[in-house]
């Protein structure tokens, strides 16, 4: 397995790599977009829950373009405040927040354009998660913890074998 460090970082394979943050960045400016859009269609209705959901996908979806795109919020003067803040962040923060910016608009109303608009929304926060998790352990490691093995308690009980003292004290004969 081939250790690839920089600046001190552990290699976290497909999570840390130039295309996968592309990829979260176009997922999360498309995506809000996109919940923008469908959170318009979504308020073309009868009802007041689809109403207040399709109105909740569209700040969600410019909460996500503000947070990923601030290219695409020229009006906005502190865009680029909240980029960069939103750029420090840990990929957990982000996913929680995009998650339930994501499910807030669908518990209130679930018709296809709220599902559509806000599972985008959603799914960036899903590659947010993964991100957070980072990459699975080696191939040993993981058929160690399946087989229930527990390698550090084996060597203990392996190098302390010797030192058992298994005598049995003489009882008294009973009568």
């Amino acid at each position: 397995m081939q250790q690839n460090t920089r600046e001190g970082q552990k290699d976290n394979g497909i999570v840390d790599s130039w295309w996968y943050k592309y990829l979260l960045k176009g997922v999360g400016t498309l995506g809000g977009l996109l919940a923008i859009l469908f959170g318009l269609f979504a308020c073309i209705t009868f009802t007041a829950m689809c109403l207040l959901a399709g109105v909740l996908q569209m700040v969600a979806g410019f909460i996500v373009v503000l947070l990923e795109a601030p290219c695409c919020c020229q009006f906005v003067e502190f865009a680029d405040k909240i980029s960069s803040f939103s750029d420090k962040r840990p990929a957990w923060q982000k996913a929680v927040l995009y998650c339930l910016l994501g499910l807030v608009p669908i518990a209130a109303c679930i018709e296809a354009w709220t599902v559509l608009g806000a599972g985008l929304v959603f799914a960036c926060g899903a590659l947010y998660g993964l991100k957070a998790v980072g990459k699975k352990g080696d191939r040993e490691s993981m058929m160690a913890a399946a087989s229930g093995a527990d390698q550090e308690m084996t060597v203990q009980l392996i190098h302390s074998e010797g030192k058992a003292d298994l005598h049995v004290p003489d009882s008294p004969s009973i009568p």
